[in-house]
């Protein structure tokens, strides 16, 4: 499958599992352990109809993989089990690189809007 779109979305949940803006110790365990799809929800702020259709697309083009925490952990704290999500080693190698071609991308639609005064037509 392709790479996926950048959209807004699809950057956010990228920065968050790729840890951005966490501490080095809760950096390490994101990029080895991942986020749960409720830890995901809350730190992107993103609606669960948004989220997960987001990481399926993210899944199947190789950038995300999911797994099922261990039984016994959920038994012990008395809950289901949770899924995690996180970056693959393509993920974690493309997003970077991905999330700066975007940000580039985005910089140059912005400026393309602004106005200069003075000049004949009043843009550039």
């Amino acid at each position: 499958m392709a790479d996926p779109k950048m959209t807004q979305h699809t950057q956010t949940v990228l920065r968050t599992l790729l840890g951005r803006g966490a501490d080095g110790e809760r950096r390490t365990a994101m990029l080895t352990e991942g986020l749960y799809g409720l830890e995901l929800s809350r730190a992107t702020g993103l609606p669960n109809g948004t989220l997960f259709p987001l990481l399926e697309r993210l899944r199947q083009a190789g950038w995300v993989e999911r797994y099922w925490e261990n039984d016994d952990i959920a038994e012990a704290e008395g809950r289901p089990r949770r899924r995690f999500y996180r970056l693959t080693s393509k993920g974690a190698d493309l997003a970077p690189q991905a999330l700066a071609e975007a940000m580039v991308t985005a910089a140059k639609v912005e400026l393309g809007g602004i106005t200069r005064p003075g000049l004949a037509g009043g843009t550039a």
